[in-house]
């Protein structure tokens, strides 16, 4: 026997349809509509009937989509997984090294299974956390995942819960921790059938309908997306999540969902005796996200900083369209790796405003913050999804993995990057409904037409080579240059264990030093110094001790100076009494 259930506010009468039989549901004062129905459990069919409506709808909380997100759920059994990671006992984030994926397309097969045969790849990278971009059932194949709209189900093209809790597993078994990519700030365009059932809809974004968090009868809308945030971390196992685009959730309550959903996390973590991490994306260069309660802030545990990304993306290729404008100069980069942000009360010429708030370097620890060198977004946003590998030299993509990963961040990478994959990462759907496919296929045409982009050079998200097109070509790693960068990256990351100099997080202790005109740039770290040559000639830098790690040959170390070949970089440590010179600005 099941109970079927569902909160259905503002309509007369529910049943739930189990075959070609449809059952009464029973309705309770606070909204919610229930009825047990003998015969029934795991592997059951079902879909509710609203008002008089024959119109079967698929559940809100549905755990399982099958035949995707128009057709009946499934009932799931989450006790029934046999999962093997009880001696697991979490990963916190700080000292870590975050690997982003996207199952559809981080491996050929594009399923979880498929996914969990590459992990050992990541283990030998060395990275701590894998963050897999959305998995929640999205109508169609494949897409990023940001059009969810039943966010409790994941993916059942990917291998479903069962196929995700695998993943999860397999995982754990390997040391790893992971984080999922969760959307709470809007929902797909198609298959959003929550509005049916009550309020939980209050306006739109660009991206689609965005909740009901303030409105009447908003409590459970709130619950919606709390308990759905709980359950990945609880029923999944997942280590923290990922929210998406957090300054488009519309909530003026004098408790934000992001404390509220912290509060809520807390006590889980409490419970389960492990870490969970809750990591945000955000446009507002707000520290009050990762903000203590306490101190009165939303308590988060990290955000992502983009302002250093578009930093090293502008300085390492000279690009300065659009938001990357306001960066590109060593006294930016500089700035924002002291101080995580570059726009900090500071005026933002792409917004036309000033932006942001300054961060406490002194008690705020850089561990909160992600770098990256790229990220889903800033390739997939890109006209044709092309990678930093496309344009930039490996000497240049070896800077600029230093600077990252020996940073006071969280460094993050982007599947692929750590060998400077050539596949692009390209925006993609799969959407049945002809109409819609079109309207996005022109949208995205249109939106690149506006910054001078030729229509038949951006590619058809709807074409199945695009697609392919994005998927990994593990093939890539036997070549020669793309095995050195391979090299790189993982004995950066082997450094950045091997010494606390490179995983201590606090910003007060990090100093920067840097000549515009020979463009060079020096982050010192402790007793360490990692030096990197962004220019087209050698540099002599007022440095001497032990080199520890070069990009390239040719690094010479004299008594009193480091010759830098030109874009390379050199971690070394200072000999006992040394130090470095003055010659570049701090």
């Amino acid at each position: 026997m099941t109970e079927f259930s569902v909160w259905a506010p503002e309509r007369d009468r529910v049943r739930v349809q189990i075959g070609r039989t449809s059952h009464e549901l029973r309705s309770t004062e606070d909204g919610w509509w229930r009825v047990d129905v003998p015969g029934t459990g795991p592997g059951t069919d079902y879909a509710f009937l609203l008002d008089d409506s024959d119109e079967a709808l698929p559940d809100p909380r549905s755990l399982w989509q099958p035949d995707g997100v128009h057709g009946p759920s499934r009932v799931y059994e989450h006790g029934a997984f046999e999962w093997t990671d009880s001696a697991w006992t979490g990963r916190a984030l700080p000292g870590g090294v975050v690997y982003e994926l996207h199952i559809g397309t981080f491996t050929e097969g594009g399923t979880f299974d498929s996914a969990i045969e590459r992990l050992d790849h990541l283990v030998e990278l060395g990275v701590d956390f894998v963050e897999v971009l959305p998995v929640n059932a999205f109508d169609g194949v494949h897409g990023w995942g940001y059009d969810g709209v039943l966010w409790y189900a994941a993916h059942d093209p990917y291998g479903g819960p069962d196929g995700f809790k695998r993943f999860v597993d397999a995982c754990h078994a390997r040391g790893l921790a992971v984080l999922l990519d969760v959307v709470y700030n809007h929902l797909g365009p198609s298959g959003a059938y929550l509005d049916r059932f009550g309020p939980y809809f209050a306006g739109q974004t660009i991206w689609g309908p965005t909740l009901n968090l303030d409105g009447p009868r908003s409590d459970e809308v709130r619950r919606y997306a709390i308990d759905n945030a709980v359950s990945w971390l609880r029923d999944f196992h997942v280590d923290g999540l990922r929210l998406d685009a957090v300054h488009a959730l519309s909530d003026r309550r004098a408790i934000h969902l992001l404390e509220e959903l912290a509060s809520e996390v807390d006590s889980l973590a409490a419970h389960l005796r492990r870490p969970l991490s809750l990591i945000a994306e955000s446009d507002l260069n707000d520290p009050r996200l990762i903000t203590p309660r306490e101190a009165g802030g939303y308590g988060l545990h990290a955000q992502w900083s983009d302002d250093l990304h578009h930093c090293l993306h502008a300085t390492l290729t000279g690009e300065r369209q659009g938001y990357y404008g306001d960066f590109g100069s060593l006294p930016a980069l500089a700035a924002t790796l002291r101080s995580a942000f570059f726009h900090a009360g500071t005026w933002s010429s792409f917004r036309g405003r000033t932006h942001g708030r300054q961060v406490d370097t002194l008690t705020t620890s850089g561990h909160r913050f992600l770098a990256y060198l790229q990220n889903h977004d800033q390739i997939g946003n890109r006209a044709t999804g092309d990678r930093l590998s496309a344009t930039l030299s490996p000497g240049l993509l070896a800077c600029g993995a230093a600077l990252v990963l020996c940073s006071p961040y969280t460094p993050m990478i982007f599947m692929g990057e750590e060998w400077a994959a050539r596949t692009p990462w390209q925006f993609f759907a799969s959407f049945p409904d002809p109409e819609l496919a079109e309207a996005v296929r022109t949208g995205r045409r249109a939106e690149f037409a506006e910054h001078g982009w030729d229509a038949q050079d951006v590619p058809d998200p709807m074409d199945p080579d695009t697609v392919l097109r994005s998927r990994l070509d593990w093939s890539e790693q036997r070549e020669p240059s793309n095995a050195r960068t391979l090299a790189v990256y993982r004995e950066l990351i082997a450094l950045r264990r091997a010494h606390p100099e490179l995983t201590d997080p606090r910003l007060d202790r990090l100093r920067v030093e840097f000549d515009e005109s020979a463009r060079w740039i020096v982050l010192h770290r402790g007793e360490l110094r990692l030096a990197c040559n962004l220019g087209a000639q050698p540099a002599v830098l007022p440095l001497t001790g032990e080199v520890l790690f070069s990009s390239g040959p040719g690094v010479l170390a004299e008594e009193d100076s480091l010759h830098v070949p030109a874009e390379t970089a050199v971690l070394l440590r200072l000999r006992s009494g040394s130090g470095s010179g003055d010659a570049g600005r701090r």
